[in-house]
């Protein structure tokens, strides 16, 4: 570990990070099952609260995240905009991070509603690029800085544009002040297994939305 960046607490683990992970696609999985046309974002979050306490998963590091329409083109910290009602043919995305066996889980994925092509292309391209990129951090040894310059390449050569503003992060176990360590996306060095969530936004190139995939790099 690079100490610099790489700090973590006492309670740390890789096995229980990575559980922690399978737990919160859980709830993600079951929530994106339950978002339906008509329902607006503030329903949906409500119903993901229901759902995650309902799974024992009542704490949280930071708060949930429902995005619809053109409201997916919005970076995690604009808490503004419209309260969208998700229609018969659109795309959505769901942001949580609970704690979860003591640690910071944090996951995110788009899902689209009905017969739209291009909603449909765009929730599976941010899934398919953070796999690319993922991958090639998992085989070599690719700073911070790299992985999101090969990840604008790939989007790029994919036919979308990617939002550089959003470039990933630190967890640990918690409490812990792991986001103090800056973002992936400005890491110059390698980032450690199990520390660093690797997360992709994208946007439509000619059409209001766009898409968003997050997982631990682990």
């Amino acid at each position: 570990m690079n100490a610099a960046v790489d700090s973590v607490g006492p309670a740390w683990s890789l096995p229980a990070m990575r559980a922690a992970q399978a737990q919160a696609w859980t709830a993600i999985e079951r929530l994106a099952a339950a978002i339906h046309p008509g329902l607006r974002e503030s329903e949906a979050k409500a119903l993901g609260e229901a759902i995650m306490a309902d799974l024992g998963m009542g704490q949280a590091w930071h708060p949930m995240v429902v995005r619809f329409g053109a409201n997916t083109l919005r970076v995690f910290s604009d808490r503004g905009g419209e309260d969208l009602t998700l229609a018969e043919n659109d795309i959505f995305f769901i942001d949580i991070g609970p704690v979860l066996l003591g640690h910071e889980a944090d996951v995110g994925a788009s899902f689209a509603v009905g017969n739209d092509p291009g909603m449909h292309a765009c929730a599976a391209a941010a899934r398919e690029l953070w796999h690319r990129i993922a991958a090639i951090w998992n085989h070599g040894a690719v700073r911070g800085t790299a992985l999101y310059a090969r990840a604008e390449q790939e989007a790029q050569a994919m036919g979308w544009h990617l939002n550089l503003d959003v470039r990933g992060h630190r967890v640990a176990d918690y409490p812990h002040p792991s986001r103090q360590a800056g973002k992936l996306g400005d890491l110059d060095g390698l980032p450690t297994p199990g520390l660093w969530i690797l997360e992709i936004q994208l946007r439509h190139p000619t059409r209001p939305f766009g898409a968003f995939y997050e997982d631990l790099l682990a």
